[in-house]
């Protein structure tokens, strides 16, 4: 059993910067691969950015490329977004999930987080 807790969402004004964290317990696998999504209210989860496990892929949906960094730390058993030059349109659900294969569509997710508010304050 693999359980994901994502935290670090709160309120922060345009232009300010967040750290998400997604810690990860039970059970791990060297193949995940680890993906931030998010659900603005009323629509949607859209797809926000992935990585693999072991680094040597990452990837960000257009909104956020340049403005966001997603890491990991495996001996930490968790995996970050750095959320840059936040807009108000990042205001959102964070959820952090994990995955068997490099598809990176909802349904090929099995393991997911609570979700974390973020509010960014125009």
């Amino acid at each position: 059993q693999v359980q994901l807790v994502e935290s670090g969402g709160g309120l922060v004004q345009a232009g300010g910067s967040l750290r998400l964290s997604c810690a990860v317990s039970g059970r791990t696998f060297n193949w995940l691969v680890m993906a931030w999504f998010r659900r603005e209210s009323g629509k949607e989860r859209e797809f926000v950015s992935a990585i693999t496990w072991t680094g040597d892929k990452t990837t960000y949906s257009d909104s956020v490329q340049d403005r966001f960094t997603i890491s990991r730390d495996n001996s930490k058993n968790t995996f970050y977004l750095q959320m840059d030059n936040l807009k108000p349109e990042d205001t959102a659900v964070y959820f952090c999930a994990a995955g068997p294969v490099w598809e990176l569509t909802e349904s090929r997710f099995i393991y997911w987080g609570q979700g974390t508010q973020v509010t960014v304050a125009s």
